[in-house]
């Protein structure tokens, strides 16, 4: 963007913060007045099945909090509701503004919604620029020697960090905001809908995690206090290991150039491997914006017409926790009450419904879709064609986790399990990871009657490994 304008709307998407933020650094530094905005677009949240869905919940809270840094300035936040294609030009018209800030995303639909956004801008002479935020490389930015995107992420990583050491870390560098020029509340009041959440159809839900920037920044400093023990006790999930950022990484409360910044700082492997994971967090953005087949298809398109045998009564017992399987259980509980899962237990669950339950993969990805807090399209569809075998770089279609095993290796005093399954909680450590062993006094002693307070398996794992094995050759 080369122009300088009067005033600039500065339009929030996936970056609810104040600091760092792209769009709103260059619409600073170019105008003599911004405004910021928000739209909760009509499009996305009229389809949303939950009235009291989480990431409502965060996203209101999150805003709330910026209005308040706003209105300290004298400013404050414009909230509004309905298409964006229309709600965007018209208050670029209502308030004078000659231009559109906005941050990049790369999924279809806001592509789709960007042009129309961009087209009308245009047709009254205004017009719309977006900005790199949510990832440090995008798009064609990291190419193999073909020119072409990678398919394997780890000679991805290899390139995505030397291109990072070429620039000099220049990538990783703050956006500063001056917010100087933020125009004053009463020329913007009228313009911003009422936006409580009743207002917008919806009730609050409950939130595991405090929403908000404040709370972003708070969240990464802890970690990194912990970030060294971070490889050797990420894939516990009894313990408090992993950073919690997803969330606020989806929603942009932080800034992704920010947590590169800081972990930076340490030399140790837990930061090598945290650093790994927001890699693969690139990588699956790449994947979407450069292949955006995998939307509705499996990224190994012959893959497309595998033959599913799992029926409903074993994709109900696994959506409900109820499936025998202590591991994949309590993690689906603990889901189901928070919209959050340990990224171990994602691995676990997916692999289980479509390995052991021969489930179709796309109706767990719709499943994690409709209730993760944290949910990104990307990585939840990388994620679950990942441990489906259908995706990019992803396990072969013969590796298959034993749940028990998983349980025994990553919950091996069954803390997690009691915790969330307490029905069993009553078995010894022998016997949690695998009741179905225990004889009638073990039962007895334990409190619960398998078959009743918990069920049988829902399938044979070994059998069904087979069974899984066989329907990928058949393809």
């Amino acid at each position: 963007m080369s122009n300088n304008y009067e005033r600039t709307l500065v339009w929030l998407r996936r970056d609810l913060r104040l600091y760092d933020n792209r769009a709103l650094a260059e619409a600073a530094s170019r105008s003599e007045s911004i405004a910021i905005c928000f739209v909760f677009d009509t499009n996305i949240i009229d389809k949303l099945h939950d009235k009291d869905d989480r990431r409502l919940t965060f996203i209101h809270d999150s805003l709330a909090e910026l209005d308040a840094a706003l209105r300290k300035r004298g400013s404050q936040l414009i909230v509004r509701h309905g298409d964006p294609a229309d709600e965007i030009p018209a208050l670029a018209k209502a308030i004078g503004a000659e231009a559109v800030l906005t941050n990049h995303d790369y999924d279809r639909y806001p592509k789709e919604r960007d042009a129309e956004v961009r087209k009308r801008l245009e047709e009254e002479g205004r017009t719309l620029h977006t900005c790199k935020d949510q990832v440090v490389f995008e798009r064609d930015e990291i190419l193999n020697n073909a020119g072409e995107p990678y398919k394997v992420f780890t000679p991805y990583k290899k390139a995505w960090l030397a291109r990072l050491r070429e620039t000099d870390f220049a990538e990783l560098g703050e956006s500063k905001v001056d917010l100087s020029g933020i125009a004053p509340a009463e020329e913007l009041a009228a313009h911003s809908h009422s936006w409580q959440l009743e207002d917008l159809g919806f009730t609050r839900g409950n939130l595991w995690l405090k929403a908000g920037q404040s709370a972003g920044r708070e969240r990464l400093c802890d970690f990194l206090g912990t970030i060294d023990r971070y490889k050797d006790e990420r894939d516990f999930p009894a313990k408090d290991a992993t950073s919690g950022l997803s969330v606020h990484l989806r929603f942009g409360t932080v800034s992704i150039r920010e947590c590169f910044r800081e972990a930076m700082k340490h030399e140790s492997k837990g930061r090598e491997t945290w650093v790994s994971e927001l890699i693969w967090r690139e990588f699956y953005q790449m994947i979407l914006d450069r292949f955006p087949h995998v939307r509705d298809e499996a990224f190994k398109q012959e893959y497309n017409e595998l033959e599913w045998e799992g029926g409903e009564d074993r994709f109900a017992a696994w959506c409900e926790g109820r499936t025998g399987y202590p591991l994949v259980d309590a993690a689906m509980r603990h889901f189901n009450a928070t919209g959050w899962m340990h990224n171990r237990l994602r691995m676990v669950t997916a692999m289980f419904l479509a390995k052991d339950l021969l489930v179709d993969w796309r109706r767990g990805e719709r499943y994690f879709a409709r209730y993760l807090l944290d949910y990104d399209f990307a990585s939840n569809n990388g994620g679950w064609q990942w441990c489906a075998s259908t995706g990019v770089d992803a396990q072969p279609y013969f590796r298959v986790f034993n749940p028990v095993l998983q349980s025994k290796k990553f919950d091996p005093d069954g803390t997690y399990i009691r915790e969330h399954v307490p029905e069993i909680q009553g078995f010894e450590k022998a016997l949690i990871h695998w009741p179905h062993d225990a004889g009638e006094m073990e039962q007895e002693m334990a409190k619960c009657s398998l078959g009743k307070e918990y069920p049988h398996p829902i399938v044979d794992h070994f059998e069904q490994k087979e069974k899984a094995i066989a329907m990928f050759k058949r393809e």
